[in-house]
């Protein structure tokens, strides 16, 4: 009995302390300059991207997108004009 209260007591420790542990590296990552870091090369990659005439891929899809309907639109007004033309 005396043993299943020590292991219950040391696992309990190594919880509070795993807790413990866990909460401070937490806190330290929440109030380090890493967070200034990732947004201050976000802003640097895009300003870059700008310069270099570079677009994220969910515009570029957009833009495709758009494109390929135009395209679609285009030949369905070009294979009217050609029967308007044949009567």
């Amino acid at each position: 009995m005396v043993h299943d209260v020590q292991c219950y007591l040391q696992s309990l420790m190594d919880k509070r302390l795993f807790e413990d542990l866990s909460e401070r590296i937490g806190e330290a990552l929440r109030d380090s300059p890493a967070q200034d870091l990732e947004k201050n090369l976000r802003a640097l990659l895009a300003t870059w991207f700008d310069r270099m005439d570079l677009v994220l891929r969910e515009d570029f899809e957009v833009q495709r997108r758009l494109l390929e309907r135009a395209q679609a639109k285009l030949s369905e007004l070009e294979a009217r004009v050609r029967d308007l033309e044949n009567q």
